[in-house]
């Protein structure tokens, strides 16, 4: 936990932006995965972390903004439970490290909200992503699950993003921890994959070593040989000469905070000449985007200018023809590039995607509907303590291929003979996560090889 100074300042700052009704913080459950003493890895909810710095199940909490009071509901362990899990501190021991002095059982929670509810008070509550959350939401005030996102409150969904999409030097220090130990899991993975492996070789390394730090991973890993596929999480394949390796993976720290890095290297110990060629391109758009990093600058014109780099380079190897402007305006780019350039990131590999892309990474502005534009995730001005990460790649989609080329799409900027060569090369891209400063960037963590001689070297 940071200092428990750190958790009352948050709150105070909470109750200050919101004004008034009570803030209800319903905390994550254990999640069971075939019957209800096994269960999941317990990850508590990120805006309860924030806020109240306790990752233990089965807990919510208040806060009233006009009062001040401020009170966590949760059930002290019996001894049955002690048998199982060892002596454990009681729910306010827990909390006094961040400055909470009431603590009820849970069965009170219920109650407290009735009495507030009967005084006509507003309930304010974020929208819930979780069932078992949407459950409790139902059973305390009484709100259908499938009324609950446009019930809950959107002032508290802003002063929330208000604080977290800003990141302090304590958090930075903290996801820099994530950020090394993410590095050092791609490291291992350029040095140990060989021919004749499985996927799933390389990602149970990848978690190994996120545990072996003492946390656990941001999100499943990504470790296959068909990059193409943008989130591919089976890892049944076995690696073959020739092939290209996309890896994407991250740790996530004791307190939470993630990291999120990319790399693709090749099976062999050196490229194709094929391979170097798509990869380098995809290495320039992602160094052109980094160079435009800086406090003012909207993040979707990172974007569109990543998008006109892969296209630039594209047509030097005669898959594109015709004006970059125009072709990029239209969505030409989104054959090899479908997805967007890069997220916020924090307690949440994708930061506060739960309370609200629109939100979060667009600060309520319109987002693109066109295909490919459409996934950016992030596209307002960039700000002095953004987390973020910039990742562009390029992608050879057969299906996406044989759509476009049926329907005779973009037949004047795509050369469809050359695609259909390319369609078992899979994909390719790099992430890194950067910190906005004042001036301009930090590269966040120790720097992993990406050029083509760097992975070379180390394969």
């Amino acid at each position: 936990m940071f200092s428990k100074e750190t958790y009352i300042k948050r709150r105070n700052q909470l109750k200050k932006d919101i004004g008034n009704g009570i803030l209800l913080f319903p905390g994550n459950n254990e999640s069971p995965m075939n019957y209800a003493d096994n269960t999941f890895h317990f990850r508590q909810d990120s805006t309860f972390l924030y806020f109240f710095g306790v990752s233990h199940p089965n807990l919510a909490a208040i806060i009233d903004c006009e009062s001040g009071e401020e009170i966590v509901f949760g059930d002290d362990y019996t001894i049955d439970d002690v048998v199982w899990m060892g002596k454990q501190p009681s729910i306010a021991d827990r909390f006094l490290a961040s400055g909470i002095q009431k603590t009820r059982p849970i069965a009170q929670l219920g109650t407290e909200l009735k009495d507030a509810l009967t005084l006509g008070r507003k309930i304010h509550f974020l929208p819930p992503y979780r069932p078992e959350n949407k459950i409790k939401i139902f059973e305390l005030l009484e709100i259908p699950p499938s009324k609950q996102k446009e019930a809950s409150s959107l002032e508290f969904v802003k002063a929330v993003i208000a604080q977290r999409n800003y990141k302090s030097p304590e958090e930075i220090a903290e996801i820099e921890k994530a950020v090394n130990v993410s590095g050092e899991m791609h490291i291992s993975a350029m040095k140990m994959l060989r021919p004749g492996m499985r996927e799933s070789e390389i990602a149970a390394e990848m978690i190994r070593i996120a545990e072996a730090a003492g946390g656990h991973i941001s999100f499943p890993v990504i470790a296959t040989i068909n990059g193409q596929t943008l989130h591919n999480h089976y890892h049944g394949n076995i690696t073959k000469p020739g092939q290209l390796f996309l890896l994407d993976c991250g740790a996530e720290t004791e307190m939470g905070y993630a990291g999120d890095m990319s790399s693709t290297f090749p099976v062999d110990q050196k490229f194709t000449k094929r391979q170097k060629e798509i990869y380098q391109v995809a290495l320039n758009s992602h160094e052109a985007a980094i160079k435009m990093l800086k406090p003012g600058i909207p993040f979707k014109e990172i974007y569109y200018q990543s998008a006109r780099e892969i296209l630039r380079g594209m047509e030097s190897l005669g898959f594109f023809k015709g004006d970059i402007d125009e072709a990029v305006a239209e969505g030409v780019h989104a054959m090899f590039f479908p997805c967007g350039l890069g997220h916020m990131m924090g307690l949440d590999v994708h930061d506060m995607e739960d309370l609200g892309e629109q939100y979060v990474g667009y600060d309520n502005e319109a987002k693109s509907t066109q295909f490919g534009a459409k996934s950016l995730r992030l596209g307002r001005k960039l700000e002095p303590g953004f987390v973020l990460t910039i990742e562009p790649g390029i992608y050879f989609i057969p299906d996406l291929i044989d759509k476009w080329r049926a329907e005779k799409k973009f037949t004047d900027f795509l050369n469809y003979e050359k695609l259909e060569a390319y369609k078992d090369f899979g994909g390719c891209r790099n992430e890194e996560d950067f910190l906005i400063t004042e001036t301009g960037y930090r590269l966040l963590g120790k720097p992993i090889p990406k050029t083509i001689e760097e992975v070379e070297a180390l394969r």
